[in-house]
């Protein structure tokens, strides 16, 4: 018998200096059996670092052709694609020809930076894909703040971002590969 996704309930406050977006969004996110935590708090870091009004987490790791995170526009046009993790040459090029812009949230320490040595040449053609990685001891430390109830406080400002859950908070600092 499979295993069934694990709900969990995030009040996602964001404020991005950087955006001048400042709104909180209150979430219901299924955690496929086979997501870390830590995968999961990317996937919420991925969604405040693209807080929008029609931003929405997808069916994500259960479905392959579709991103972890998208927005759409009204017309149903695609106009963002996050995908977290390291994705194959041929995931980068068809979201890119799917999407007006394209964002990498990239992580795993040593093995992401295999992933994009391998990559990066390919992906010079592409001027609507952002490539972003996370260290490993932010990832490891974020999946430290899972909980199946969070209110979670994302703060952006000069590029940095920090998160307050209850009285932990971690700092991130992304570093932008492309």
């Amino acid at each position: 018998m499979a295993q069934k996704s694990t709900i969990y309930k995030v009040e996602l406050a964001v404020s991005d200096m950087d955006r001048h977006y400042y709104e909180t969004h209150k979430l219901t996110v299924a955690k496929h059996p086979s997501e870390t935590d830590e995968r999961l708090m990317v996937r919420l870091l991925a969604f405040a670092l693209n807080a929008a009004e029609r931003l929405e987490m997808t069916k994500g790791l259960s479905t392959d052709d579709e991103p972890d995170i998208w927005q759409k526009s009204l017309s149903d046009e695609l106009e963002l694609w996050v995908t977290l993790g390291l994705p194959s040459e041929k995931i980068v090029r068809q979201s890119c020809g799917k999407a007006q812009e394209v964002k990498i949230y990239s992580y795993g320490g040593k093995t992401a930076e295999i992933w994009w040595e391998k990559l990066k040449n390919t992906t010079t053609r592409f001027d609507n894909l952002h490539v972003v990685n996370f260290s490993e001891q932010t990832t490891h430390d974020l999946g430290q703040l899972a909980n199946r109830s969070m209110q979670l406080q994302v703060n952006i400002q000069d590029g940095d971002v920090m998160i307050s859950a209850d009285d932990a908070i971690v700092y991130v600092s992304p570093e932008t590969w492309k």
